[in-house]
């Protein structure tokens, strides 16, 4: 688990290093990344989590990868991230229903 949080700190300091250079060069404040690309990109990490788990279990079951840890790590990882998709998906929908449920 803390492996996933030192990425996630690699990739918000990645991403706030290069807002600060686009912030240099244009000079002017840069906005971040839009709610539909974050989303997006969401997705894409939890879909590539889930073909790296499944190649590795299947390189596993072939005897290309030894480290069983690993395989099982990859396998909580890809999990994880689709049921926090799916969570997600389940908030937005429930959201949606209940604005459509307002009085106008």
């Amino acid at each position: 688990m803390t492996q996933i949080g030192a990425l996630k700190y690699q990739v918000d300091q990645s991403h706030l290093q290069s807002l600060k250079k686009s912030q240099d060069v244009l000079g002017q404040p840069t906005q971040g990344p839009s709610f539909s690309e974050r989303l997006a990109d969401g997705l894409n990490d939890v879909a590539n989590a889930q073909g790296d788990a499944s190649k590795m279990a299947r390189d596993f079951e072939l005897g290309r990868e030894q480290d069983l840890a690993k395989v099982m790590v990859s396998q909580q990882v890809s999990s994880l991230g689709f049921q926090l998709t799916l969570n997600l998906r389940n908030k937005a929908l429930s959201a949606y229903k209940d604005i459509m449920n307002m009085p106008v």
